[in-house]
């Protein structure tokens, strides 16, 4: 596909991109795989497309025209034609480029327990960059409540004057659909002491949205508790490991073996620091894939260091954008040293508080309005000027 890519490429600049908005396709019902897309599509021509609700994929100029193509039901030759005279490149290449990318679509469409994001195999430009019309996520902390005998410094109490109702969290929710939003972290505090948690992911899920949970997994060990929270379609899992609790282990290993894509976060602090090789080798032999990493303080950073390279050579993936716990320390992995915020915070991802007021990042304590008293588009507004 390098020549096509490369006239593509090319001569981008001077073609007009396809329309920006929200695009959507539902497989026809003799269609076995009865799979859905949903496309967002840039101004600049770049995209995000969402597959079952499930996978978010990362699209540059040339995948998401491709993309396009596809929710709007081209057929290969249709497409050939299309790619062929936009571009002036041979018909037969175009189609054929066309027919890979098919099958690569195919592919994700039918693999289980997919990487809930993901980049297609196009050429394609640094994640996060560009002028996006919304951020690809939204970390929503349902309440601050925390677990009995948890240090309360472990979520910021004083910031949220309340929880939000149901009702009020499905708003939220469906003002993120429109915006464009395709994923949501369920986070806190822990979001599992709320009882209406799988009825926020069922809804969610329904929409159209791609659903994750930042939890410590305590709650699993109750029994049919983890059987209901898969039932609502939640797409992933990020575990808060806390290597002294059996039950957090316990849950750890019930989602690894299981049909969801997890994901544990691990923060090295001065008392599990020496231990730190042994509990990742751990959750790698219960089947753990994915990690992500912090410190607790910046004395720690050589542990954090040597923990990534552990990391490495153990093939556990190192996850750096997912939300962390809450802590006074800056959490952010080491390649951020320095910086007043992670890449990301506040285009890419934002952060809503438990009574609705919106953030640029957990960390950052700078309100850029309220899902429920501002527009999103004021909201949107005021995360831009932060950037400035």
């Amino acid at each position: 596909m390098t020549s096509i890519r490369e006239s593509i490429r090319r001569r981008f600049e001077a073609i007009t991109p396809i329309e920006a908005g929200i695009y959507h396709y539902q497989a026809p019902q003799e269609d076995p795989r009865n799979y859905r897309l949903h496309l967002r599509l840039e101004k600049n021509g770049e995209g995000v497309m969402i597959i079952n609700a499930a996978t978010i994929l990362h699209l540059n100029q040339t995948a998401a025209e491709y993309a396009y193509y596809l929710v709007q039901g081209y057929s290969e030759n249709d497409a050939g034609n299309a790619v062929a005279s936009r571009y002036r490149v041979p018909f037969e290449q175009a189609r054929q480029d066309y027919s890979d990318f098919l099958e690569q679509i195919d592919t994700l469409v039918t693999i289980p327990d997919l990487d809930p994001v993901a980049f297609l195999g196009f050429d394609r430009t640094r994640p996060y960059s560009g002028d996006l019309s919304a951020p690809y996520r939204l970390d929503c902390a349902v309440t601050y409540q925390l677990p009995p005998n948890i240090d309360p410094r472990y979520a910021p109490h004083t910031r949220a004057t309340r929880d939000l109702t149901t009702a009020e969290w499905i708003k939220i929710l469906d003002t993120a659909w429109d915006a464009g939003i395709p994923h949501v972290i369920f986070t806190g505090g822990e979001p599992t002491l709320r009882e209406d948690l799988l009825e926020l992911i069922t809804h969610a899920e329904k929409i159209g949205l791609v659903t994750g949970l930042l939890t410590d997994g305590v709650r699993f060990s109750e029994r049919g508790y983890f059987d209901s929270l898969l039932q609502t379609g939640l797409d992933h899992l990020l575990f808060l490991l806390q290597p002294d609790q059996v039950a957090i282990w316990e849950g750890i290993e019930t989602a690894a073996q299981s049909d969801i894509f997890t994901t544990v976060h691990f923060s090295i602090t001065p008392e599990n620091q020496t231990e730190s090789h042994a509990h990742l080798q751990k959750l790698v032999e219960i089947g753990v894939k994915s990690i992500s990493l912090s410190s607790s303080t910046e004395e720690l950073d050589d542990a954090l260091v040597s923990a990534r390279e552990a990391a490495a050579e153990l093939d556990l993936a190192l996850v750096w954008d997912t939300p962390v716990p809450y802590s006074t320390h800056n959490p952010f992995a080491l390649e951020f040293k320095g910086r007043d915020r992670p890449p990301g915070a506040g285009h890419a991802w934002m952060y809503v508080e438990p009574d609705g007021d919106v953030l640029p990042d957990q960390e950052i304590n700078v309100v850029l309005g309220n899902l429920l008293a501002d527009s999103w588009e004021s909201i949107w507004a005021a995360a831009q000027k932060t950037l400035d």
